[in-house]
């Protein structure tokens, strides 16, 4: 399995946080903080923006270490992705997510067919 995609099917290695985390880009950082506090209405600075991938051992955002449904219901049942959950086809928070991120899916039906 791609380690960079992560329990979700989101692309790491697509997410600004992960750039800006490997290539140590501060206007990245920057820019990203901006973008994100904007569009969740919360304090989100550049010192938030690292993250070494989701199934990564090292830095996360607050978002994706603390507070994302998806990644601590994929730790909690040990399993790699959310397709390695019996639940799947009925979990209403991956359904909601998918619906604002089709590319995740799509990520997560390539995996299925490796």
């Amino acid at each position: 399995m791609n380690n960079r995609i992560g329990y979700c099917g989101l692309d790491c290695e697509k997410c600004d946080a992960y750039i800006a985390t490997i290539t140590n880009d501060q206007a990245l950082r920057e820019k990203t903080a901006a973008l994100w506090a904007r569009l969740n209405n919360a304090s989100i600075l550049p010192e938030h923006i690292n993250c070494d991938g989701c199934h990564e051992d090292g830095i996360k955002t607050v978002f994706c270490d603390h507070m994302c449904e998806i990644r601590k219901c994929a730790k909690k049942k040990n399993i790699t992705t959310c397709t390695d959950c019996a639940d799947f086809s009925t979990c209403r928070i991956i359904k909601g997510f998918f619906e604002n991120n089709p590319s995740a899916f799509d990520n997560l039906k390539i995996i299925q067919q490796d």
